[in-house]
């Protein structure tokens, strides 16, 4: 019979093979920027950090600074441009054309409160969509919601409504110019065509700016006609702000389109909070109900050994 130090003697032995001190030997180094301990490098942080950006809010954004970019940039560029159309050949009396130009300036001063607006408004819509991603709640910890976040997040949802509706009538607005300046190029290729032709004197053939109601009706002269008419037409000032005014009603369809994005992402965050919320409120009675468990159990134990 072996004696009982001898069979721990063995067991060392049999275990370590050695009872020499134990020597540390180089570990070789992992593939990739992950060390022996398991924290992460570079590149798997970045990984991450790309994990938890809300695309689709991004998306959004960018369509809607884009837009409103357009729309405010090149309307101001070309209601500058009308007016000095309407100066020089329609209107040649400032007090005919007086009001028109002070609601030109009017509109002017809301584009530059529009573009400040959205600025702030796609930034804030932006934060909002990084803060309701599950890949924040791995970044900053545990998730917590609250009524105040859910009452913000309803309130966004309405406010981008009520915009996307406000929106739909500006973009409807900034094609009226589109359809005017279109009438007036169509009316200028139907005069070369009758010049290539020679079958019908152009002179005939006129442009009356007051039928649009935005001039009055004795406004001198207030219509161009043949030679007169092409010239403006080949002018830059008509070339620029026709292109533009198309530019500016695809920047506001744009934003429309970017609005209607964002109501979707917004109600799909609320819907998400909604659900954190509800999941919150179990895992809190769960683990109120666990502790209750588990005092309850404590108590008998100490109930037991009293007894003991």
């Amino acid at each position: 019979v072996i004696p009982r130090p001898e069979m721990e003697i063995g067991r060392y032995h049999w275990m370590y093979r050695s009872s020499r001190p134990h020597r540390y030997h180089h570990v070789p180094a992992l593939r990739g920027n992950i060390s022996p301990l398991g924290i992460q490098g570079c590149f798997e942080c970045c990984i991450k950090c790309l994990g938890g950006v809300p695309y689709a809010s991004l998306v959004a954004t960018i369509l809607c600074f884009s837009g409103v970019a357009l729309f405010c940039g090149c309307g101001h560029v070309a209601l500058t441009g009308t007016v000095s159309i309407l100066e020089q050949h329609f209107s040649t009396t400032a007090s005919d054309h007086a009001l028109l130009s002070e609601v030109i300036q009017l509109m002017q001063y809301v584009i530059y409160g529009i573009a400040s607006f959205f600025f702030l408004y796609g930034i804030i819509l932006l934060a909002e969509g990084f803060y309701t991603t599950s890949a924040v709640k791995e970044l900053h910890g545990e998730f917590k919601t609250t009524a105040c976040g859910r009452c913000i997040s309803g309130m966004f949802v309405f406010l981008t409504y009520v915009l996307g509706v406000a929106w739909l009538g500006v973009f409807g607005f900034s094609a009226v110019p589109v359809f005017m300046f279109y009438n007036i190029w169509s009316t200028c290729e139907v005069i070369r065509s009758l010049q290539t032709n020679v079958t019908v004197p152009g002179d005939q053939i006129c442009v009356d700016i007051r039928q649009y109601g935005i001039i009055p009706w004795n406004a001198v002269p207030g219509k161009a006609c043949g030679p007169i008419l092409e010239n403006i037409c080949n002018t830059n000032e008509f070339y620029m702000s026709y292109h533009l005014f198309i530019v500016a009603c695809a920047g506001a369809g744009a934003t429309v389109i970017a609005l209607i994005h964002f109501l979707m992402i917004l109600s799909s965050n609320w819907a998400y909070l909604k659900d954190a919320s509800k999941m919150q409120a179990y895992q809190d009675i769960k683990a109120k109900e666990e502790q209750e468990l588990q005092d309850i159990q404590s108590r008998s134990k100490e109930q037991l050994n009293s007894y003991t």
